[in-house]
């Protein structure tokens, strides 16, 4: 076979931690004593000496089950060489944290340095959406963290002005932003999706948030109690 027609499908040598391939593919540069935590499943290639486990114990219980969703599970990745992971066949974004925190929709985490802080943390700002309060998934520290979502993800600056964004379409945030939601009564013909009443979050602050071109079914947020 043609070596020229592979090497355009070939993943390129970045020399970084997590890089993407073809915006569905992401590739990690495994390196002993800097662990992974991954969506178990997602694996589709590895090369090297690379080995898997269960969702190390110090990952809260609750943490893993806002990651995963209904019947998924967490896995731990250790070892040398690279390791290739997607989730059916969504498009990926890789971020470097470097000591500050960002707060996910669970189901949108696909791989993160181990030597992160994961939490479930209360989302301030939106307690009149929910009587029982609203939780959403926390990563601080400093490390990688690579998401996907549905269709090429954007980041909207908050900074500049304030942004509002569909719940549905919500992938993370810089934690820290000003945030409040604003209710449009019997306008979902026109703004969002459901039985005439749709709602938008609102940022304001040094931050940005990213959003997917996709209006997810999925719950964005967990409610507490």
């Amino acid at each position: 076979m043609d070596s020229q027609t592979l090497s355009a499908h070939r993943a390129a040598a970045t020399g970084v931690r997590m890089s993407v391939h073809s915006s569905k593919t992401l590739k990690v540069t495994m390196v002993t004593g800097q662990d992974l935590i991954a969506k178990a499943g997602s694996m589709i290639a590895y090369d090297g000496y690379v080995q898997f486990d269960g969702a190390p114990a110090s990952l809260r219980r609750s943490a893993e089950e806002m990651v995963s969703g209904e019947g998924g599970k967490l896995m731990l990745a250790r070892g040398d060489g690279d390791l290739y992971l997607a989730d059916y066949g969504g498009d990926i974004l890789v971020l470097h944290l470097g000591g500050e925190a960002l707060s996910v929709n669970g189901a949108t985490l696909l791989a993160c340095d181990a030597s992160l802080d994961l939490a479930i943390e209360p989302v301030k700002g939106l307690a009149k959406l929910s009587g029982s309060g609203l939780t959403n998934l926390v990563i601080k520290g400093t490390g990688w963290v690579a998401l996907v979502s549905r269709g090429i993800p954007m980041a909207l600056d908050c900074a500049e002005r304030e942004t509002y964004v569909d719940p549905d379409a919500l992938v993370a945030w810089t934690t820290g932003l000003e945030m409040k939601a604003r209710r449009t009564v019997k306008a979902s013909a026109l703004i969002g999706r459901g039985s005439g009443e749709a709602f938008q979050i609102g940022f304001k602050g040094q931050g940005f948030v990213v959003v997917q071109p996709s209006e997810d079914t999925g719950d964005r947020f967990k409610i507490r109690g």
